[in-house]
């Protein structure tokens, strides 16, 4: 090993409990990256001279190839894949010996973690991008179908199944937001942070940072390796964003049980029953729902983990890209394979609107045409609740009632409140802005076609 500070090897037991090629490995062509332009920078700066830097920059290049072919195969011995690679290419070229120079692991893992998120969640915007574009293209499929809306599980008002799908496209378009924000705040390049001080050596942070795309370097070596705030915004990204998909799962899981059946799943996106043939269950919307709490989870594992830790860095930190790679992987499994459903999703108007007639969804329509006739809000609401409750204890919807029987309970009705009794009447004349009504919906869709 290249301590000079012990006596005795570490023990195997030692060696095996903190290594980390198991969470770490996946970075290599990232550290290699790293790599390339801390060496370019100690030759341009005259630390190294520039037949040296060009050495370990072709050793690196060389690692490289082995790694994408898959000759080099690791060792735990040497703790973690930034070690590997070092002791890799020091076999490779003696030169290797100094590349380290002016640079702490705590530094070289930073700008690492931060060159492979970034390169992972830029990925996964565009796969969220293209859930976004499906949205809005289900939005224009299914806006004049009408469906219930619901508040606590209970027939509210009628909808435009293209507003839903595009209120979906508004949640979802804020987890974008999010995802870009998570983006911003890791593009700063830890480089040249060092251990924890900077370095005595006149290395030039600004060369690095530009080499490899980030926005400039962090302004404080301390802050620099104790932070993982921009791993944090990526959880909390990636948390919101399942939370979400976790609520949508949930209606499309429901609104396709036979209870409801007006949502038609597709067969290949749903399994069968080992005992009973009948089923069909919709197997990856409930995977896409339980994976939520593991994404959730993390997150508070990070934050468990940071609470209690003094300025700068521990080795505790070498845990937080554990959780993170999970997070990363199942958000991007999940966005992909949801985008894939929702296209293929059909919605039954007849099934839908069958069941707005067993209810009571039209009853504010009615208290707000008795506003429009000058009575007050209260008193039409009462009104028309006691309309309501009249009804169900005769078995009548409002449609099966004469204009005597509306008369009778409410004279300030005339035949023109006759017009308004049908679910599709009702989604039409929702025409503030943000609302239901079908001429907004279209806004809605230019307007989100615009954002993407």
């Amino acid at each position: 090993m290249w301590h000079g500070r012990f006596k005795k090897d570490m023990s195997e037991d030692v060696k095996n409990f903190t290594q980390s090629l198991d969470i770490d490995w996946r970075m290599a062509e990232c550290d290699i990256k790293g790599s390339l332009a801390h060496v370019k920078m100690l030759g341009a700066v005259g630390i190294l001279k520039e037949d040296e830097a060009e050495k370990i920059a072709e050793g690196l290049k060389k690692v490289s190839e082995e790694i994408k072919s898959g000759k080099f195969t690791p060792s735990e011995n040497l703790e973690d894949v930034h070690m590997n690679i070092e002791a890799r290419l020091t076999e490779l070229e003696p030169l290797g010996a100094k590349l380290h120079t002016a640079r702490s692991r705590n530094d070289q893992v930073a700008v690492t973690t931060r060159l492979y998120l970034r390169e992972r969640l830029k990925t996964l915007r565009e796969e969220l991008k293209n859930l976004l574009n499906v949205l809005v293209s289900n939005a224009e499929k299914h806006i004049n179908i009408i469906i219930p809306g619901y508040t606590h599980m209970q027939q509210a008002q009628p909808i435009s199944m293209g507003h839903y799908w595009l209120a979906w496209f508004e949640a979802f378009n804020r987890d974008l937001e999010r995802l870009d924000f998570a983006l911003k705040s890791l593009n700063e390049s830890p480089l040249g942070a060092g251990a924890l001080a900077g370095s005595t050596l006149p290395i030039d942070r600004e060369m690095t940072s530009r080499i490899l795309g980030f926005d400039c370097p962090t302004r404080n070596s301390l802050d620099t390796v104790a932070s993982r705030d921009y791993m944090t915004d990526f959880h909390y990204f990636a948390s919101v964003f399942m939370i979400h998909v976790s609520r949508l799962c949930n209606d499309l899981i429901t609104w396709n049980t036979q209870e409801f059946a007006f949502v038609i799943l597709p067969d290949e996106f749903c399994t069968g029953s080992s005992m009973m043939p009948q089923k069909k269950n919709p197997d990856v919307l409930e995977l896409s729902r339980g994976k939520t709490g593991q994404v959730i989870g993390n997150l508070i594992d990070l934050l468990v983990n940071l609470k209690g830790l003094p300025m700068t860095y521990n080795r505790d930190l070498q845990e937080d890209k554990r959780g993170l790679w999970n997070s990363a992987d199942t958000v991007e499994s999940v966005v992909k394979i949801l985008a894939s459903l929702l296209s293929n999703v059909e919605v039954d108007e007849k099934l839908a609107l069958a069941g707005l007639e067993k209810g009571y969804s039209l009853a504010t329509d009615i208290a707000e045409y008795l506003v429009l006739k000058g009575v007050p809000f209260r008193e039409a609401h009462l009104k028309t609740g006691k309309l309501t409750a009249w009804c169900i204890e005769n078995n009548l919807s409002f449609n099966d009632l004469t204009l005597q029987q509306w008369r009778e309970h409410i004279p300030e009705a005339d035949e023109d409140i006759l017009k308004i009794l049908s679910p599709r009447e009702s989604v039409r004349r929702r025409n503030t802005y943000g609302g239901t009504g079908f001429e907004q919906v279209e806004k809605q869709i230019k307007i989100a076609k615009e954002k993407l």
